[in-house]
């Protein structure tokens, strides 16, 4: 049974030509295999949504230091968690130093 894992990415090299090239080539692999089910850029600030009892608050934010933005994601669907691992791996020798997150998704 696979499963579905939601990988995030924060810091990297600066964006070029073989950044792009290498990063291209790993997605289009990745979805000819059909590991990726979706990819995307986020933007570095959105909304931040609170609730306490019937209140519902929406602000502007987060605000975080630049190594602290959460640049992407990535969710794919593998036969284990240690696939996972080695698709975020290959990811990160692709972008550079920085980090990513891996959660498993359920339902």
């Amino acid at each position: 049974m696979n499963m579905r894992y939601l990988m995030t990415t924060k810091g990297g090299s600066e964006a070029d030509e073989k950044l792009f090239a290498e990063m291209g080539a790993f997605v289009e692999e990745m979805t000819k295999a059909g590991i990726l089910l979706a990819t995307g850029g986020l933007e570095p600030r959105g909304l931040v949504m609170t609730s306490e009892g019937d209140d519902i608050t929406v602000t502007d934010g987060p605000f975080l230091e630049a190594k602290d933005v959460v640049g992407g994601f990535a969710l794919v669907e593998v036969r284990s968690k240690e696939e996972a691992l080695e698709v975020a791996r290959r990811f990160r020798k692709i972008v550079g130093d920085g980090e990513s997150q891996i959660w498993q998704v359920f339902g």
